[in-house]
């Protein structure tokens, strides 16, 4: 009898899945529109032409002076200019104040802004715009730089703003577009098949719940993996499900390499007869078919397609709902984001209480579906069945258990938040 297949860690699956990605990286690149970049992943290096801001500024509206005009007790200055932004102001003369706006460039000659609120502004004065009056508490107050923005302290001329590999958040557009980056040079979108295998598979809306066949249940996994897919940033080619026969099964995997970089598949990757999806890959490409040590989701394949032009990926994900949402995940996030050159940060994971007991933990490393509570702990979902799908709807993260580890009530716990089933 065959010894059973040694469990392989979540990190060693994962090195994998990043050698595969990488070596199997997406090339073309394409320019976009800064307003359409986000989530998409930079192929090359934005470097600033410009000192962000270009030139001192104030981050509030009202009196830029030098602090060589005040003197102990109270003062009254003349306001020489108006200063709004986007206008370049004169030199200030001696001894007066410029009325000045947020975001405005501070005139030559002034190094601090005092704010409105600490100003009696008079309309009547020696200056062309009247007079401001700073009390003596006030005026003691003021020092070199106050509410001045430096020129170039944010961003300086010359200094690398976003790397390539950096996957695009809306923070990062607004850095671009700070720099004057209308157009950004992006990596691809992976373009992936997705198909479902399993003769018990229905598609919701072709058959009333009153008319489903026994045995028969609704794929779920079709929706659930495209809109993760979506959601990640993917073009997603959807080919249905498969007939769990053999023939079919290598006809949809030569269909589906041509044309895509990856190809997902939910279900037939265990070793039962009716498990096409082993010596379906192997005979069209290989296959390595993993046991991974967590729960849920122990069985994942990894493999390639061959195509006449080269070679496609190929991941196999569990067919149990739960299972496939949470492999995805963990694994086919990472492998994306290695396909598309994408530089990985550690994971966030929290210490937070937990506010429940697990007892019976299992001997693998167990991925719980929980819920943060108004208490700051964490709530369990009461039942933790692969097959529960309500559960992955109701948590908005994972504890990450280690392999029999009992959990008590307020014991601290690794928590990884989760955004539909993607790690945040």
């Amino acid at each position: 009898m065959k010894a059973p297949q040694p469990l392989m860690s979540l990190e060693d699956a994962l090195a994998r899945l990043d050698a595969a990605g990488r070596a199997a990286a997406i090339q073309e690149v394409e320019t976009v529109s800064t307003f359409d970049g986000l989530n998409r992943v930079l192929a090359h290096d934005v470097v600033s032409a410009v000192d962000v801001p270009p030139g001192d500024n104030t981050s509030m509206d009202g009196y830029a002076l030098h602090t060589d005009s005040l003197v102990d007790g109270a003062v009254t200055l003349p306001v020489s200019q108006r200063v709004p932004a986007g206008v370049v102001g004169q030199p200030l003369e001696p001894g007066t104040a410029a009325r000045i706006f947020t975001g405005a460039q501070l005139p030559p000659g002034a190094n601090a802004v005092v704010m409105q609120e600490q100003c009696t502004a008079s309309p009547e004065g020696p200056g062309p715009w009247g007079a401001v009056a700073l009390s003596a508490e006030v005026a003691g107050s003021v020092r070199p730089g106050q509410w001045v923005r430096r020129q170039g302290e944010d961003v300086q001329r010359g200094a690398l703003v976003l790397a390539a590999g950096t996957r695009l958040s809306p923070a990062a557009l607004g850095l671009a577009a700070s720099v004057g980056a209308g157009t950004l040079s992006v990596r691809r979108r992976p373009r992936v098949a997705l198909f479902s295998t399993g003769d018990e598979l229905v598609m919701p809306g072709e058959v009333p719940p009153e008319r489903l066949r026994p045995g028969a249940i609704y794929n779920s996994n079709r929706y659930t993996l495209r809109a993760l897919l979506l959601s990640v940033g993917a073009e997603v080619t959807d080919l249905g499900i498969v007939p769990d026969r053999l023939d079919a099964t290598r006809e949809a995997l030569r269909h589906a390499a041509s044309g895509h970089d990856l190809i997902l598949t939910s279900g037939g990757v265990s070793v039962g007869e009716e498990d096409h999806i082993k010596p379906a890959v192997s005979a069209e490409g290989r296959i390595d078919l993993w046991q991974m040590a967590i729960k849920p989701g122990k069985p994942l394949a990894l493999g390639e397609v061959n195509r006449p032009d080269g070679r496609c990926l190929f991941v196999g994900l569990p067919g149990n709902p739960v299972s496939s949402w949470v492999t995805f995940g963990l694994a086919v996030v990472p492998l994306l984001q290695a396909m598309q050159g994408m530089v990985v940060r550690p994971r966030r994971v929290l210490t937070l209480r937990a506010d429940f007991d697990w007892p019976r933990p299992d001997k693998r490393r167990e991925f719980l579906r929980v819920r943060r509570n108004a208490q700051g702990g964490l709530d369990l979902f009461p039942n933790q069945s692969s097959g529960v799908l309500t559960s992955a709807v109701w948590a908005d993260g994972w504890v990450d258990n280690p392999p029999g580890q009992a959990i008590r009530r307020g014991d601290g716990v690794a928590f990884w938040p989760v955004d539909g089933g993607v790690p945040a």
